[in-house]
């Protein structure tokens, strides 16, 4: 069921990204926001490369926060993290209560996700994963000419629409996405590099 609630400017949102790909444990960094303005917190915790903890690990990074109560939408650099590792955003959404939108910035080639998937075990269950975030949808940030993708749970599209456009302050990447991503690979490779 999806969460009806008044979004206001300042929202408050946690974005969560992974630190590059140079060993077997990722880091994972989640920036709280205040809309698209102001950062309020930090939160860290690790994944197994190409694993099945996405979800588990954030879920308790999430509650065991002191932000917790604040938090009224999860957002997520795409469905899977650390390589492969992809994050069930129907669980993680009925496990916090938090409403769910995972950012993409092209659409996402399946046949391609399927083929990277058959090197690695348990295909059939990270699939299932990744096709249950469901429909995607197209919004129109900072530049027409240059839009992202979203899927949600827990909050329609129209709104979670909103929550994209007032974070995405800077650039066509909501603040939360994109300085959860330069804290993430910052703290890895010692300097930030790549794009949110």
């Amino acid at each position: 069921m999806a969460k009806r609630f008044h979004i206001k400017d300042e929202i408050r949102i946690l974005g969560i990204d992974d630190s590059a790909l140079i060993s077997d444990t990722v880091t994972i960094v989640g920036a709280f926001f205040r809309g698209g303005l102001w950062l309020d917190g930090v939160l860290r915790s690790e994944i197994t490369r190409d694993g099945l903890d996405a979800t588990d690990r954030i879920i308790k990074m999430i509650c065991q926060s002191k932000h917790f109560p604040q938090i009224r939408a999860i957002m997520l650099d795409g469905i899977t993290y650390g390589g492969f590792n992809p994050v069930d955003i129907v669980c993680l959404n009925k496990e916090t209560n938090i409403p769910v939108i995972v950012l993409m910035r092209s659409l996402p080639n399946l046949e391609a996700m399927e083929s990277a998937l058959s090197f690695l075990p348990d295909k059939e269950k990270r699939l299932e994963i990744i096709k249950k975030a469901g429909t995607i949808s197209k919004v129109i940030t900072k530049d027409e000419s240059n839009p992202v993708f979203i899927q949600c749970c827990g909050i329609k599209p129209e709104f979670a629409t909103r929550i994209v456009q007032i974070s995405s302050t800077r650039s066509n990447i909501p603040e939360p996405l994109r300085v959860a991503h330069l804290i993430a690979t910052g703290i890895i490779l010692g300097e930030s590099r790549g794009k949110a």
